[in-house]
């Protein structure tokens, strides 16, 4: 495969040119506009001049590249090729009409390869003369630099058309995933779902897009946050894709947010045009300027009440964890537990991470005894009599959680906030154990607290603004990152974080797609710091569970119901890192 033809010259195609001519393939780009071909050719040379900069390319290296490229806008200029790689617009008759059109062109020899991401890659090759010659190569935007490409082969494909462009990825120095013919194949058949939801929980107001955004950037540690990935492939192009997949699961998690229509048809289509979630300094922009949908300050504008002083309840990590953050945030911390011992054992867990925090040099032995001196361990609740701000981080069970906050209901002072650190519970049912659920709001901090910037502050239909703008105003203090949201089950990041590892889940029980497969192409494909199995046998398999039971049994959705394969791996035993085995087995400690 020494001569490849590129047909379409937009982003991806201009970027997959360019892949090629870098790893010493001859190209002819092909595109009816001359527009396009004449940004093809400015985009190579622009990159590769930056490559020149950084080092990764000689000047004479460069300028062979640029010689290893032309364009045309004859298809017939594609009759040399080894390989065609059709990257056109998402519209069937238009890629049937280019591979009709090359089955007269190119030699029998030669491989024809469509970049599609939604449609019937079979379809397409059914529809051809040599339909054994016909695959799926779909590269990830931008192309020089995303190490997947999926390889989609049909029924129809000869092995060895899958084995040439196999061989051919990694010698771009990609990583090739083989991939069965279905509508998003692995990384998009993940990605658009969860963008397809974030853009459902903005259109109900429930989140900001900002707050979504960064929900799920600080909380999940993605590169970007959904509403802007969504902009950046393009309004448009996303409603496409869901709507194949849609077509082909009728899974409701893929029905396109009606949203995604009504900017696509407005034209508000994302970064190319300007404006669409975001709006954008001009088209093609990745710099969002101030609009009419940008919010101020989130809250009403109303004060939060004086916190001199904060009491956090339980014994655990998280507790502890909390804890940790106030104290090194200069707040006297009163840390209480059912018991003396588990308070004191508690305190020696924060003085144990205060010390590796020392020792990587985070903060000094100074400012270690600092924050370890404002905690106080205490055995009984009535040692949170006078605190401002009282923070309970006990097991998630509703019943325990509830009788707590009848008991902080006696014994905290009149004005006092009461804060939950649920990440599945109704708030709401902790603020009505007491006598003043105006002064009840949800605080869900993320696993590590101190290393973790995001919380989720959760306000019931009875949550007072003053104690819903003390914990924003706590939250600024401690250099957290407060989202707002609503008090509904997952709140941002487990609404949006769990089905997609559900349909993780069910892509591996359907045969589909392997876990290292999924694994590898949510990483290079989606830039995940992990892939869902990884992620799954970290949270643990029977909190994912039972997380994802509490989302089903909320929005009552036929897709959010828990995966067998999940179940039967609980029920086994197999929970993750923490018994040794999960989707994967570990070393035992």
């Amino acid at each position: 495969m020494r001569s490849v033809a590129v047909v379409g010259l937009g982003t991806m195609g201009s970027g997959i040119a360019e892949a090629l001519v870098r790893a010493g393939r001859e190209v002819v780009g092909i595109d009816v506009s001359a527009e396009a071909a004449g940004r093809a050719v400015e985009s190579l040379t622009a990159a590769t001049a930056r490559a020149v900069t950084r080092g990764k390319l000689t000047e004479d290296e460069r300028r062979a590249a640029l010689g290893r490229f032309r364009t045309s806008a004859d298809l017939a200029d594609a009759a040399g090729a080894d390989l065609v790689i059709e990257v056109v617009p998402e519209d069937y008759a238009l890629k049937h009409d280019v591979f009709t059109a090359l089955d007269g062109i190119v030699a029998p020899t030669a491989i024809l390869a469509t970049g599609t991401n939604a449609l019937s890659v079979t379809r397409l090759a059914a529809d051809s003369a040599h339909p054994e010659r016909v695959l799926g190569l779909h590269f990830f935007n931008p192309a020089p630099a995303m190490k997947l490409v999926e390889v989609v082969s049909s029924v129809l494909t000869a092995p060895s058309a899958v084995a040439a462009v196999t061989e051919l990825a990694h010698e771009l120095g990609k990583e090739p995933v083989a991939v069965g013919d279905r509508p998003g194949f692995v990384a998009d058949g993940l990605l658009f779902g969860y963008l397809n939801q974030a853009a459902a929980m903005y259109e109900s107001r429930y989140a900001s897009r900002e707050d979504i955004d960064a929900a799920m950037k600080l909380g999940c540690g993605l590169p970007m946050g959904p509403l802007a990935l969504l902009d950046l492939i393009g309004v448009d192009t996303a409603r496409t894709v869901l709507e194949a997949m849609y077509a082909a699961s009728r899974d409701r998690l893929h029905a396109p947010a009606p949203i995604l229509g009504q900017l696509a048809a407005a034209g508000l289509t994302g970064r190319k045009a300007g404006r669409g979630f975001y709006t954008y300094a001009a088209p093609g922009s990745s710099e969002t300027v101030p609009d009419a949908e940008t919010p101020g300050a989130s809250g009403t504008g109303t004060a939060g009440r004086p916190v001199r002083s904060v009491g956090v309840v339980g014994s655990g990590t998280m507790a502890s964890g909390i804890a940790e953050v106030f104290a090194r945030a200069g707040l006297p911390v009163v840390l209480a537990a059912r018991t003396a011992d588990k308070a004191e054992g508690a305190r020696a867990r924060v003085a144990a991470s205060l010390a590796r925090s020392v020792e990587k040099g985070r903060i000094t032995a100074g400012q270690r005894d600092a924050a370890l001196e404002l905690i106080t361990p205490a055995g009984s609740l009535d040692a949170l009599a006078e605190v401002d701000l009282a923070v309970e981080a006990v097991a998630e069970d509703l019943a325990v959680k509830r009788e707590l906050f009848a008991a902080l209901d006696k014994v905290c002072r009149s004005g006092a906030v009461l804060a939950t650190t649920t990440s599945s519970l109704p708030v709401i049912a902790c603020a009505r154990a007491t006598s003043r659920p105006q002064d009840v709001v949800g605080m869900h901090f993320f696993n590590p607290a101190p290393a973790m910037k995001l919380v989720e502050v959760v306000r019931t239909v009875l949550t007072a603004d003053d104690a819903h703008a003390t914990v924003r105003e706590v939250c600024a203090a401690v250099r957290k990152h407060p989202v707002d949201c609503g008090d509904r089950a997952g709140f941002i990041v487990n609404a949006l974080l769990f089905p997609y590892l559900n349909n993780a889940v069910k892509m591996v029980q359907e045969h589909y797609a392997s876990p290292d497969d999924i694994d590898t192409a949510m990483k290079l494909g989606g830039g995940y710091p992990m892939g869902p199995f990884e992620l799954l046998d970290v949270v643990g398999l029977d909190v994912s569970l039972a997380i994802e039971r509490v989302l089903h049994r909320e929005f009552r959705d036929p897709g959010l119901a828990p995966a067998p394969l999940l179940e039967h791996l609980v029920a086994a035993g197999c929970l993750g890192r923490k018994t040794g085995r999960g989707f994967r087995e570990y070393a035992r400690a």
